[in-house]
């Protein structure tokens, strides 16, 4: 099994998007160098950032995101974001009428079943999962390894919250990676397990 890894880009303070779900500079680092960073040539990053961003997303087997991300996304048209082979999405509701069979996305209830599914698409490979309110509950759920932020200098205030509604303490490792890139500080944590 792949290593299950939290991520998203994230202000100082600790969110994902402002109040309206928008979010605003929270991206600006991946049109903030000279790096095509895939083939589309939108995205344009450091080399620093692109030696650390590519590399990781070369390993993603797999993407686990909430409905609500699925729904703002419109599903991102069938077609999993950046390169990726499969998208999981948690929901309690049916696909969304009219949804092609054949595109690679999954509809399933519950973060444990979620998460299963997801190792099993992406077998040795990384399983992504979305930070915010799902990747909280997947870390409360004792199911993440590993914690990756692109921490952006920007103080949102308030918005939604990088780690969901975790009302609990979860213990990190020290940084395992600490890159400064233009705009963006990437950071990679191990989640410390608890003794059984």
């Amino acid at each position: 099994m792949g290593k299950v890894v939290m991520y998203s880009s994230v202000s100082v303070d600790g969110f994902i998007a402002d109040e309206n779900d928008q979010p605003g500079p929270l991206f600006d680092w991946l049109s903030s160098g000279d790096v095509p960073l895939d083939e589309s040539g939108e995205l344009k990053v450091s080399q620093t950032s692109y030696d650390y961003t590519r590399s990781y997303w070369d390993q993603i087997g797999a993407t686990l995101v909430g409905r609500h991300v699925f729904d703002m996304t419109d599903g991102w048209d069938g077609k999993p974001p950046s390169g990726i082979d499969h998208v999981v999405v948690v929901t309690h509701r049916p696909k969304p009428e009219g949804w092609d069979p054949e595109a690679p996305f999954h509809f399933v209830d519950g973060i444990e079943a979620a998460v299963a599914k997801a190792q099993e698409l992406a077998g040795d490979r990384i399983v992504e999962v979305a930070a915010g309110d799902v990747g909280g509950q997947v870390l409360a759920a004792g199911l993440i390894d590993e914690v990756r932020m692109d921490v952006v200098p920007v103080v949102f205030g308030a918005g939604k919250r990088y780690f969901g509604s975790v009302h609990a303490q979860h213990l990190l490792e020290d940084p395992d990676e600490v890159i400064q890139g233009n705009r963006v500080l990437h950071l990679r944590y191990r989640v410390r397990r608890r003794p059984i």
